[in-house]
């Protein structure tokens, strides 16, 4: 059985930063890219950042310059180091991982972690 944690979350005022971590563990073969992703209130859940196996980045146009994805291929990890938060980056945040299990190639995702950012 394959499980994704999250943590990190928090309260924390405009112009500060956040640490996300997930951990994925269980009978893990394979993991090709993980990611975080977020729903706010009322909105529809969006892609912030992803990694590839390899290390190639990819983001959320709003978050450039401000977050980092990186993984610890070593611990199955995945981090997102989140600088200068704004309000707008309220969310419940998930992490996600493409891997391969018991020969099984699928989507997991973690139990989401909230993200407040007060003005």
């Amino acid at each position: 059985q394959v499980q994704l944690v999250e943590s990190g979350g928090g309260l924390v005022q405009a112009g500060g930063s956040l640490r996300l971590s997930c951990a994925a563990s269980g009978r893990i073969s394979v993991i090709n890219t993980m990611g975080w992703y977020r729903q706010a209130p009322g909105k529809q859940r969006e892609l912030v950042a992803v990694v590839s196996s390899g290390g190639s980045t990819n983001y959320l146009d709003s978050v450039k310059g401000r977050f980092t994805i990186s993984r610890d291929n070593a611990k199955n990890t995945v981090y997102l180091q989140m600088n200068s938060l704004k309000p707008e980056d309220t969310a419940v945040y998930c992490c996600n991982a493409d891997l391969i299990s018991a020969w099984i190639r699928r989507e997991y995702w973690g139990q989401g972690t909230q993200v407040t950012v007060s003005s």
